[in-house]
């Protein structure tokens, strides 16, 4: 897999250039998830968040994904960048784009690829809202942090 499809990185995500790595002339639809941060969750206000990752893990099991993906669906490209540090409201936390010669099989894809991210991605999140912070746990939020971080290795299969 070509290693600029898979990408963890500080800098804002423009969602036009993690579409044009999947783009070809075979490809009859492009789907692009964008996730990002929203200013209201569960009734509190965020201020930002905070991504920290376990990065050379964390683009191995983007790849892993990828390859998931090429098993599944072997016409389909997919292409995943992940933003860490501090995140701004309405900042790009993930960018998704996935190519196909059928949307059906582009959506399906990309669904898969963001549930797979929050299930073994060594990637957490840390909300700070008006009055508070917290490490969230894995990205499912079934897994809180017994020391109040994250560690290497919390919810992965190292």
């Amino acid at each position: 897999m070509n290693d600029d499809l898979f990408v963890i990185t500080d800098a804002p995500i423009h969602p036009e250039e993690v579409s044009a790595k999947v783009e070809s002339r075979d490809a009859g639809a492009v789907t692009i998830f964008c996730g990002t941060v929203r200013e209201w969750t569960k009734g509190r206000r965020t201020l930002y968040l905070e991504y920290q990752a376990y990065e050379s893990m964390a683009v191995k099991k983007l790849a892993e994904i990828g390859g998931q993906v090429q098993d599944k669906w072997p016409a389909a490209k997919v292409a995943i960048t992940h933003r860490v540090g501090r995140l701004e409201i309405s900042d790009h936390a993930v960018v998704i784009a996935v190519s196909s010669p059928h949307r059906k099989a582009a959506y399906e894809a990309n669904e898969y690829v963001i549930e797979q991210i929050k299930k073994v991605v060594p990637i957490w999140k840390k909300e700070h809202w008006e009055d508070g912070e917290q490490w969230i746990g894995d990205q499912l939020q079934q897994v809180e942090y017994p020391d109040g971080k994250p560690m290497k290795g919390s919810g992965t299969d190292d």
